[in-house]
């Protein structure tokens, strides 16, 4: 009988607990992708929309609202350009805006760039909401082709060099 009352209070605990940590997941992804029939390098960043809600709370005030608002999304795709940079040569890439998405659970935020010629590596640096959250985590996926090579970012990490496979 105590087993069962102990596995019961574990089982309540465990209901209890996992959605508080599950709440703020503090990752999110970025797929950087070299199109070559449009000629561009497409990047889609990918925050979990919750997190999103709290972090543009955090940096605009307690009024704004994401969900609500093309404003405010629009706000935070300037936040998270001003902390994303690619560089090819020691030059940055100039990443012009494309637009945001909410799908679903996560809020997307769209940007591109024409693909330099003869481009062997990248460097990267990805800081959004690594400012609001030192546990923040954020990956990057670059394609090229049928090869994909990935960056992570956190903790101490502020830029990543990628070498490329040639175009094709």
């Amino acid at each position: 009988m105590r087993a069962g009352i102990s596995i019961l209070m574990l089982l309540v605990l465990a209901v209890v607990t996992t959605p508080a940590g599950a709440h703020q997941q503090k990752s999110a992804i970025t797929r950087v992708l070299f199109n070559e029939r449009t000629g561009n390098i497409e990047v889609m960043h990918r925050f979990v929309l919750h997190d999103a809600e709290h972090a543009v709370r955090e940096i605009f005030g307690g009024d704004a609202d994401i969900l609500a608002s093309e404003a405010v999304r629009q706000r935070f795709a300037t936040y998270v350009a001003g902390r994303f940079e690619l560089r090819a040569d020691g030059r940055p890439l100039e990443l012009a805006a494309v637009g945001t998405e909410i799908d679903g659970r996560h809020l997307w935020v769209y940007q591109e760039t024409p693909i330099p010629e003869e481009l062997d590596a990248l460097a990267i640096r990805h800081g959004a909401l690594r400012d609001i959250w030192p546990a923040q985590v954020n990956l990057v996926n670059v394609e090229r082709g049928s090869d994909t090579r990935s960056a992570q970012f956190e903790g101490g990490v502020g830029q990543v060099e990628i070498a490329l496979p040639p175009p094709g």
